[in-house]
């Protein structure tokens, strides 16, 4: 690896002074500044870690100017960057077409080097403190939309009680945008609903939570003694958009949530909502019901004259949220106690996972 430090003499008259480190060849040399050119020429160019992140960025974007935007660059410098890289490895990473850009079979396989290369540059720094405190020092946490808002404001309070100086950087994201910055090192670890696989990645289940039925008070299924899913195959069911893996667990225990029709046989459109707040509004304004896991039903955000919450009698359906982080993440300790805090919530609707 070649490292140039630049000096200028303290004095005028002093020539400026080139000092080049050559690491494995050779030992420390001086070299004026008017043959420092000559002297370089000498050596390959070297590619750097920003090349492989400009690259790596372009071949997740397809573009080069989103690419860009997401290294915080301008278009020129990326553009640059790429070809000099191109140039210097003798092979094309990526095919450039108007307004589309796709990467190369060789270029496909130089990026997932890449990836590798930045993980585990990334890690260097968390490496370094194995020997002090892993306790210390930011975290980047990843939630979906569905736990984040409902877990955190009680796992907050707890760690900054047992890791006063891990600090959480926080993202909420769908489930697949999540495990793409995980395994990028974007971020350190998620919270996800089980089942949750992925090459190099880790998972540990935190807690079992029971979904409900959330509906009108004035709803006439608040005057079943009980009932189950199937009850619902009538009724207008309120679901989250596309993207959201919570939709996909409602219905896979409610399939026909989707399927109903009127008496005329036309299809009836299913009514969705951004989040789990809004659909909570829309049953209290009469609109429909939902199935909503238990932490997120807001039993004492609403007045009894508003909402009804059921627990289902039969077959209750469920989730299993669990910690998903890299193997090769270098901070255990920081993973037990992240667990331990949020198995040491107060969150009575919900059973631990041991």
């Amino acid at each position: 690896m070649l490292d140039v430090i630049a000096a200028v003499g303290p004095t005028k008259g002093f020539d400026v002074v080139i000092r080049v480190i050559v690491a494995h060849r050779f030992r420390c040399r001086y070299v004026p500044a008017g043959n420092f050119i000559r002297f370089c020429e000498q050596f390959p160019a070297l590619m750097t870690l920003n090349e492989l992140r400009y690259i790596v960025a372009v071949a997740r974007e397809r573009h080069f100017g989103h690419a860009a935007e997401a290294c915080f660059i301008s278009q020129p410098t990326l553009s640059v960057a790429v070809k000099k890289l191109e140039a210097e490895l003798g092979v094309s990473l990526f095919e450039r077409r108007k307004g589309e850009v796709s990467v190369t079979p060789v270029g496909q396989r130089i990026v997932e080097q890449a990836q590798r290369v930045l993980e585990e540059a990334g890690n260097i720094r968390q490496i370094a403190r194995q020997g002090q405190d892993q306790l210390d020092g930011a975290l980047r946490l990843g939630a979906i939309y569905t736990i984040g808002p409902y877990l955190l404001p009680h796992l907050i309070p707890r760690l900054a009680t047992r890791a006063p100086k891990m600090p959480l950087v926080i993202e909420e994201n769908y489930t697949a945008n999540l495990a793409e910055k995980l395994k990028r090192g974007e971020l350190d670890v998620i919270l996800i609903s089980l089942p949750f696989v992925e090459p190099g990645v880790s998972t540990l289940p935190l807690y079992r939570e029971p979904f409900v039925l959330l509906l009108p008070s004035s709803h006439p299924l608040n005057q079943k003694p009980d009932f189950a899913v199937a009850d619902l195959k009538q009724e207008d069911v309120l679901l989250l958009g596309a993207g959201h893996c919570f939709r996909d667990q409602v219905l896979e225990v409610c399939p026909d949530c989707t399927h109903r029709s009127t008496s005329e046989g036309s299809p009836v459109q299913t009514m969705e909502g951004g989040s789990l707040e809004t659909i909570r509004y829309m049953v209290a304004s009469g609109l429909g019901v939902t199935i909503l896991p238990c932490s997120a039903a807001g039993a004492d955000r609403f007045s009894e004259r508003l909402l009804s919450i059921r627990r289902f009698d039969h077959d209750a359906p469920s989730r299993v949220v669990a910690l998903a982080w890299r193997k090769s993440f270098p901070r255990p300790q920081a993973i037990k106690v992240l667990h331990d805090a949020v198995v040491g919530c107060e969150m009575s609707c919900v059973e631990p996972v041991h």
